[in-house]
């Protein structure tokens, strides 16, 4: 139970200095510290352990998690000491927050943050960047492909970018969806004001309404005053990612700030007219995500008025060579190599994979096989293990070598699969320039290929890619 929503918590690492979850009876189910300002407490030493035999002085009547247990209520920006069992004392602002379960409490969730930061609204928000982006943003010219799904996508950018409509983004996980939100903003009129970021699926539901419409001082415990996500980005854009995975009753609101273009700080009566474009993304068809009751159809019909749908990188194949390309391009400046591309091989494995997480997984396969491969060609050796598991490799290579001379049977197995890898060997030393290139091809290293050929006694001419076979 508790676990399942692991996943959602730890999404917030990025944003604070610690996450503290406990069970109903306050025993340490996770705990992770990001900042050596807090407490040496580490995980192993603290899981299963009941908060009290951790912080033994702590005041049950005051302590913000007990609070949570007992009756659901949620703090922001508390600001405590406390003391370890080992005397190790230090200052924390924390947020703390039931988790709840068909109606009840089989948690709490505490987020802390050291006192060196803003206070916590302010760092789970986006003030700190007022005014401008935090970096360059990408355009429509920095979409890779050629084929005419990409060609198309990239027309329909440039021209929604000429207006301020919303605009509801649906593509798999990996596509680049915010790549595209990013290009319709700096397209647009409203280039020079600020684009604000944030995914649905990572703050609980509580948080971020106050992170969405901000807050007045006395609100609720530790509350202070704070423009929200749209004050902040009045005359911008706001990307939310993943926003059927938003609480429903959180839908309604928004829907209200697209009809109105107003919102209303928490604890206030005043509403604030905001001038801001949104865009949001889901990773699941619209009319599915109606269905099952994870996206308002009212909210839909209003953000799908305009609706981009970015294609699956295994239904544009291809593009495949092309992103190839362009990420060795990426992590040869990044890494300081000289990588010249990746095998016939790898290439056909590539086309033949069904790349489940689409773009960021092939960006993360080129990147895991720059740290593997020992030669300029990246080979089947430098693929993960889990992209072969599924793809007939041998057949893939079978049919690469289809030029190559015809091997006769040689009387047993043994010989003919040394006469085929001999045959392979040559290949492989007659179509690239250098052995550390044909090395690469082959997925082995520079020293495996020189003791296969003394062991085929192949004759290569040093620095040449000319062979005598014998």
């Amino acid at each position: 139970m508790l676990e399942n929503y692991l996943d959602i918590i730890t999404n917030m690492e990025n944003f604070v200095d610690g996450i503290l979850v406990t069970d109903n009876n306050a025993d340490i189910v996770y705990i992770h510290q990001f900042s050596s300002d807090l407490t040496t407490l580490s995980e192993k030493d603290s899981i299963g352990k009941n908060l009290f035999e951790i912080y033994p002085d702590m005041d049950p009547r005051s302590s913000t998690i007990m609070k949570a247990l007992g009756t659901g209520e949620v703090t922001l920006n508390h600001s405590s000491t406390l003391t370890t069992a080992g005397g190790d004392s230090f200052v924390i602002v924390d947020d703390t927050f039931p988790i709840r379960e068909d109606g009840r409490i089989i948690g709490a969730v505490c987020i802390t943050h050291s006192p060196a930061r803003t206070q916590a609204l302010s760092s789970l928000n986006i003030k700190t960047r007022r005014g401008k982006s935090p970096k360059k943003l990408f355009t429509e010219a920095d979409i890779v492909g050629r084929s005419e799904a990409m060609q198309v996508l990239r027309q329909q950018i440039r021209k929604i970018s000429q207006t301020s409509s919303s605009l509801l983004i649906f593509g798999d996980t990996g596509t680049g969806k915010e790549m595209v939100a990013q290009s319709v903003h700096s397209g647009s009129s409203r280039k020079n004001k600020p684009f604000l970021t944030q995914n649905c699926a990572a703050i609980p539901a509580s948080l971020l309404e106050s992170i969405f419409f901000g807050t007045v001082k006395g609100s609720y415990t530790g509350a202070e005053n704070h423009a929200g996500l749209f004050e902040t980005a009045d005359g911008g854009t706001v990307f939310l990612d993943e926003i059927n995975s938003m609480d429903i009753g959180l839908q309604a609101k928004l829907l209200r700030v697209l009809e109105e273009k107003k919102v209303t700080r928490i604890g206030s009566t005043e509403s604030v007219s905001v001038d801001v474009r949104i865009i949001a993304a889901i990773n699941k068809p619209p009319l599915e995500c109606i269905k099952d009751g994870t996206l308002r159809a009212d909210l839909f019909y209003r953000l799908g008025s305009v609706t981009l749908t970015i294609p699956a990188l295994k239904d544009r194949p291809g593009d495949i060579e092309l992103l190839t390309k362009y990420f060795v391009d990426q992590y040869n400046s990044s890494m300081k190599k000289t990588i010249l591309g990746v095998s016939q091989d790898v290439m056909t494995v590539f086309h033949n994979y069904s790349w489940p997480g689409n773009i960021r997984e092939l960006k993360n396969v080129i990147e895991g096989a720059f740290n593997l491969c020992d030669s300029t060609i990246i080979g089947i050796g430098d693929l993960p293990a889990y992209m072969l598991s599924d793809i007939e490799v041998d057949k893939i290579v079978a049919e690469n070598q289809a030029s190559s001379d015809d091997i006769q049977w040689l009387g047993s197995l043994k010989k003919n699969l040394e006469a085929y890898e001999k045959s392979l060997i040559i290949r492989a030393i007659k179509t690239h320039k250098n052995l550390v290139s044909a090395a690469g091809y082959l997925g082995i290293s520079r020293q495996s290929l020189n003791q296969k050929i003394n062991k085929y006694n192949i004759p290569v001419v040093k620095n040449t890619v000319e062979y005598i076979e014998k």
